[in-house]
């Protein structure tokens, strides 16, 4: 068996996420006690409001305080995974799976990141939406054709074959969908966003977290990641900073990633944090795999008894 974690990225946030796990695991409810953010964790998970959690900056740090308890009880059962990748934000817990950075180290960047993010996002009027049954060739020229000067749309996200994430202006992304529909699109779906992420938009952001990271060290990778900005593992010419850095303001490959961990022999998947969207990637990309998936105490206990026997 070859174990790969799967690490849920911003949107699949939810009011009382993490609750039942601080109850019942010490190792979780460590990393909610001890967090030191500039709001109160607990409070914002378990009671919300939904409209404050939904925001960039307090989403980000919320998600991979779960991700990193979730990641610790699992290292107490002995679960340690072969390689991992996380959506977008869940890059962040894979690396710190990895050994990267300590958790306080990780929590105060993820903090820095999303704030970096909700700032570039200021002012902004942006639209996001997953088109469904077009290739990249037939999604590209359309993103091209509704861009006008600075008013940009990209794709953002290759998520599974047959869904490709488009971002950008507001105006722009709906004239998109509107020709990705005319064109064949089996859907176009609205995401509800609050900033443009995975695009030019975000380079701000990328210019902030370049800064941020020379101030911090990067340890040693104990497993293979792969990296959102290359669908693939870390390149000896690239260093991880760098590839954050692209992350953040150019398209995520999560598709092409998690073929490539199917390549280096993973037969085994767990999808960390609230939501499924990362397990239906994998059985999308992978047909007939089937991940398991920890979302709740639950999902913790059946994974635990199914991986330690």
């Amino acid at each position: 068996m070859k174990l790969a974690f799967l690490y849920a990225g911003q949107g699949a946030q939810h009011v009382g996420m993490g609750r039942d796990l601080y109850e019942k695991y010490p190792a979780f409810a460590d990393v909610f006690d001890h967090a030191e953010l500039p709001f109160d964790l607990k409070k914002l998970c378990f009671e919300g409001p939904e409209e404050t959690l939904s925001q960039t900056q307090y989403t980000q740090p919320a998600m991979v305080a779960f991700a990193i308890g979730v990641t610790n009880v699992l290292r107490e059962a002995g679960i340690v995974p072969d390689m991992a990748c996380g959506l977008s934000l869940g890059e962040y817990s894979a690396l710190y799976a990895a050994g990267v950075w300590d958790a306080p180290t990780t929590l105060d960047l993820i903090a820095f990141r999303g704030q970096a993010m909700a700032d570039a996002s200021k002012g902004l009027d942006v639209g996001m939406a997953a088109v469904l049954g077009l290739s990249a060739d037939q999604l590209g020229p359309i993103c091209e054709a509704a861009s006008d000067g600075a008013q940009m749309v990209e794709m953002a996200n290759f998520n599974c074959p047959g869904q490709i994430v488009i971002s950008g202006d507001a105006q722009g992304v709906q004239k998109a969908s509107d020709a990705a529909k005319a064109a064949g699109a089996k859907r176009v779906l609205p995401l509800k966003v609050s900033g443009p992420f995975h695009t030019s938009y975000m380079k701000p952001a990328g210019d902030a977290l370049a800064k941020k990271f020379a101030t911090l060290d990067f340890g040693k990778l104990q497993f293979p990641v792969l990296f959102n900005a290359i669908g693939d593992v870390k390149p000896e010419n690239e260093s991880i900073p760098d590839l954050l850095v692209k992350q953040v303001q150019q398209s995520v490959y999560l598709e092409q990633s998690i073929q490539k961990m199917t390549e280096m022999g993973a037969d085994t998947f767990v999808e960390i944090g609230p939501g499924k969207a990362m397990s239906g990637f994998v059985r999308k990309t992978i047909r007939g795999t089937k991940p398991m998936k920890i979302d709740t105490a639950e999902d913790l206990d059946a994974v635990i008894q199914k991986l330690s026997k």
